[in-house]
Parts: structure tokens; sequence; C-alpha cells
């Protein structure tokens, strides 16, 4: 069975900004009940005990942790997890999954900014939304994503996949402005449209697009000679990422 949380407080009766950070299979494993309650979190900037605002049940024995409701004000979600799943039941704040080098983080709905954010092994899924910076680099470091996959099955803010160095990121949706920036390698699939200036300073990698292109950056030039590719278009129409399987790009190379 796993562990299964549940917010027993909300934003209007509780804190508005809740870190998870740390609370992840690997550290959770083997914890007595009255351990895992006192398993220390921040609640709005204080240190706070995870069982004064979390109703706890089973155990992470089985390596997965399962969170049921509304976790939209819960920041660093599965960050650095090395190994076993977090599900979400709800949708999730900032920074989940950040810095990831193992494990399955399901989210059931959306997530905010930052997600994945230098992660560098393992598999994230959202079934909604993202905000900005998915699969990017954190403040302050040159390289994002350097392994895993990440899946987003709606809509994905600006700058997903900024500095990829590895690894795979598919949007199910549409994506703002800056896809790709500055991407060193690895592939960003995108099955809607893309914001203006899509694989700005791109040095390798692919950008994979079902929709129309805007202008190609000055930054590129012909596929033949080496420098970064890009692929448009590809036949399945409404298409949906999951971990298991992501459609094939029909045409590599400009068009």
């Amino acid at each position: 069975m796993p562990l299964v949380l549940s917010p027993i407080t909300t934003a209007n009766n509780g804190p508005l900004s809740i870190e998870f950070e740390g609370l992840v299979p690997d550290r959770l494993d083997g914890l007595s009940d009255p351990a895992v309650a006192c398993f220390p979190v921040l609640a709005d900037g204080r240190p706070c005990p995870l069982g004064d605002l979390f109703s706890i049940h089973g155990d992470a024995a089985d390596g997965q942790i399962e969170c049921v409701g509304d976790f939209s004000r819960v920041h660093r979600l599965g960050a650095g997890m090395q190994r076993g799943g977090i599900t979400v039941r709800g949708s999730v704040g900032r920074h989940a999954g950040e810095a990831m080098a193992g494990g399955r983080l399901t989210v059931n709905g959306d997530a905010g900014d930052w997600l994945a954010a230098g992660m560098t092994g393992g598999e994230v899924l959202v079934e909604g939304n993202a905000g900005d910076n998915v699969a990017a680099a954190l403040p302050g470091n040159d390289l994002g994503v350097r392994g895993g996959l990440i899946a987003i099955n709606g809509d994905a803010g600006c700058l997903a996949g900024a500095r990829m160095r590895r690894g795979l990121l598919g949007i199910g949706g549409s994506c703002g402005e800056a896809a790709a920036f500055e991407m060193r390698a690895g592939t960003v699939l995108v099955a809607g449209r893309v914001g203006p200036r899509p694989g700005m300073g791109m040095r390798r990698g692919s950008l994979i697009v079902r929709s129309a292109m805007p202008d190609v950056p000055p930054t590129f030039s012909s596929a033949a000679s080496g420098s970064s590719g890009m692929a448009i278009s590809w036949p399945a129409a409404g298409a949906r990422f999951s971990t298991d399987s992501a459609p094939e790009p029909k045409n590599r190379g400009f068009s």
C-alpha cells in the first residue's frame, strides 16, 4: 500500500506555500508512522511537521507516494527523487520533479513553473498543463535537463526545454515563447503551436513541431551543414504523449 497524503488545510485557513523538498520515496522508506508525521516541511518559509498539514495513511515501503487533493500550493514535490514513484491526483505547484535522477512522477492535473528543471533521469508525466521553464535550466546553471523523459498532455509556457543537454520533452498542446532556447542536445516535440523565437541560440538537438513554424531564427543554417536540425509535421491528429510512447516525426530537416 502506498503512502497516501491528503491536505487538511486550504489556502484560506493554512499556509499559502508549502515546500516538500526531500519528501521522496527513497527518504521515507523504512520510517515509522510517527517519524513520517514529524518529517519537516516548510510552511510559508517556516519548519513544520508534515502531519500538521496532511493526513497520512499507509507507508512508503513499496516505494510509492500518492498525493490526493489540491497540491497546487505544494512546491518541490519529487525534487531530487532517485527511485520509486509519486502520483498526484490533482494539481501541483512549482519545481515539481526538480533535479530528479530516477523514478516516476505522475500529475493528473496541472503543474506550475520549473517542472523537471535540472532533471538528470526518470520520467515525469503531466495530464494537464504546465507553466514556464519546463525542463529548463535552474537560475545560475548553464545546463537544463540532462536526461530522462518529460511528457505533458496539455500546454506549456515559455522557455520549454531551455538549455537542455539530453533527454526528451513532449508537449501534447502548444507552448510559449523561446522553446528550446540555447539547447545543447536532446529532443523537444510540440504537437500544437510554438510561440515566437523557437530555437534561439540552439547549438544541437531537435525541435520537432507539428504546426506551422514561426520564422527560423538567424542562428540556424541549413541542416546539411551539420547545425541544429528541426523537423515539422507528423500525421497523427490530437497527439497524446505518455511515458511509454511518443509519435514518430514524419519528416526531418527544414520545411
